[in-house]
């Protein structure tokens, strides 16, 4: 029978990777609040100021594939420390550096340890829990995860305001070394089976995603057309392009493109990447629309977005439980149209005067929408793929949140750049309202991509079927370090009962051999 509870490891599970992902999701946008105090400090241009930020996105972004294919091959538990110390260690550096140079480069090994510990979390994650309660687990997941990414501009201007802006970096010191010894001891280690290493699609896809990223996020500085930037759109695009023909033609590569033979794998990956084009990019203009145009403070307009950067601690937990029941396609399509329709309202709200408790119905309503996307998306992923493809799926899906996110705010600032601009209040709430409109059609988009997920029957037939997989190999690998405990015990009576034997004959058939021979 199928346990349907959450016991003492997979708890365990939900705190460590929960952390963990909240930590390295936090640091996607905790940085831009800061930027003003980091700049009086440490100097720089303003190129200079835009790669603590880009530092960050760029190096998550090009390694998670190649993070998630390590955990694979050499065990998920073992890499998901080494990341979390590599974050750890990159934080404290960040908070210590005495000049710009050197904060960029911290924030640049930032992302790779969160490149190595983001995927991995969730796969340890998926591993631990029962499939009939994965949805819940997942929820919590998705709640802390999705909250860390809205509001890092409230954490951040709030740190900094009412500190310094190292604490912003400093905060995840203490969490990252509590979480260390904890994983070691608590998580289970799970590999997938002869997982190899795919050196060359490794090589694509981290010089594609970091081209089509360089690009985008460096757009709006030195123009779509121009040299450095058509150059590394066109690079990258040309090499994600090799990368697509070398999952289909590899025997081992690192992402399979037959996955996206799925038309489930292939809706909640491309909902996933629309959904983080509207939302990153929304924020981004919306948190200064409050501070620019309506003369909030960071910390007061970090506060007055809580309905809906804080509304996912709310109703993630309950999508989770729904997704359980009803499957998680309604749950998923339902939340993206809610996002897409608090967008729209916002779009055809604003004004220079308008008032706070006209944007309240939008901010709820998106929240909810995050909410509900983020539990169940992440349950809706997991249960597309065999168990020993769903790190690989887990790091595709994550660098498409990133390269969403990336390509949201560069698209969406262009809009705001081409229709309006910083010069006045007017200037920027026109140019606000046509971007928030695209990002609301983006993300109705996504709504529709994710009517492509599987119903809740095939859904949970996947789910049962990955979970006795992963329950039969881990019975395997316990006989098998039962079988060997059992032989070292046997080799050590027969050196008790005869001193003679040799020392090399470390097995109970070498001993046979040995006392046949005699």
């Amino acid at each position: 029978m199928q346990d349907t509870k959450l016991r003492g490891p997979a708890i365990w599970a939900l705190v460590i990777t929960g952390a963990a992902s909240f930590m390295a999701a936090l640091d996607n946008l905790v940085v831009t609040t800061a930027l003003p105090s980091i700049r009086e400090d440490l100097g720089g241009k303003l190129e200079d100021l835009e790669w603590t930020v880009n530092a960050y996105t760029l190096t998550f972004a090009v390694l998670l594939m190649f993070g998630a294919a390590l955990g694979d091959r050499f065990g998920r538990r073992r890499l998901f420390i080494a990341g979390l110390g590599i974050f750890t260690a990159a934080s404290a550096a960040a908070a210590l550096s005495p000049g710009i140079e050197e904060l960029i480069a911290a924030r640049a090994v930032q992302g790779v340890g969160a490149a190595i510990m983001m995927p991995l979390s969730l796969t340890l994650l998926t591993v631990a829990v029962p499939a009939a309660r994965r949805g819940m687990a997942l929820g919590i997941y998705g709640a802390l995860t999705g909250l860390a990414v809205a509001s890092g501009p409230l954490i951040g201007g709030s740190l900094t305001e009412h500190i310094s802006w190292q604490w912003i970096f400093w905060l995840n010191v203490p969490i990252g070394l509590a979480l260390i010894p904890l994983a070691r001891l608590r998580l289970g280690e799970s590999t997938a089976p002869q997982a190899k290493l795919d050196i060359q699609g490794t090589v694509l896809i981290s010089g594609g995603l970091f081209g089509i990223v360089y690009g985008l996020v460096n757009a709006n500085a030195h123009g779509w057309t121009s040299f450095p930037v058509l150059t590394a759109l066109i690079a990258g695009v040309a090499l994600v392009g090799g990368f697509i023909h070398h999952g289909f033609r590899n025997a081992n590569p690192v992402l399979p493109m037959r996955l996206f033979r799925d038309r489930g794998f292939f809706g909640i990956n491309m909902a996933s990447l629309l959904m983080f084009v509207g939302m990153f990019g929304s924020i981004f203009l919306l948190s200064q629309f409050l501070q620019g145009v309506l003369g909030y403070s960071p910390t007061e307009a970090g506060l007055r977005m809580l309905p809906w950067t804080g509304m996912p601690m709310i109703a993630a937990p309950i999508a989770g439980i729904l997704s359980d029941r009803i499957g998680s396609r309604p749950v998923v399509v339902a939340g993206l149209a809610f996002q897409a329709l608090g967008l729209g309202w916002f779009a055809m709200i604003l004004a220079t005067d308008v008032s706070y408790a006209a944007q309240l119905p939008p901010l709820i309503l998106s929240g909810i929408g995050m909410g509900l996307f983020f539990a169940p998306a992440s349950n809706a992923l997991m249960s597309t793929v065999a168990p020993a493809d769903q790190g690989k799926a887990s790091g595709a899906n994550s660098a498409l949140r990133e390269v969403g996110g990336a390509l949201g705010v560069a698209v969406l600032a262009s809009v705001f750049s081409s229709q309006g601009g910083y010069e006045s209040a007017h200037s920027f709430t026109d140019g606000t309202i046509p971007a928030i409109w695209i990002g609301a059609v983006v993300v109705a988009v996504a709504a529709g991509l994710a009517l492509l997920l599987p119903g809740r029957a095939k859904e949970q037939a996947q789910a049962a079927q990955a979970w006795e997989h992963e329950q039969a190999h881990a019975n395997r690998a316990h006989e098998q370090d039962q079988a060997h405990e059992q032989d070292q015990a046997h080799h050590q009576a027969h050196e008790q009962a005869d001193p003679a034997v040799p020392a090399a004959s470390a097995s109970a058939p070498a001993l046979e051999k040995t006392a046949a021979a005699g």
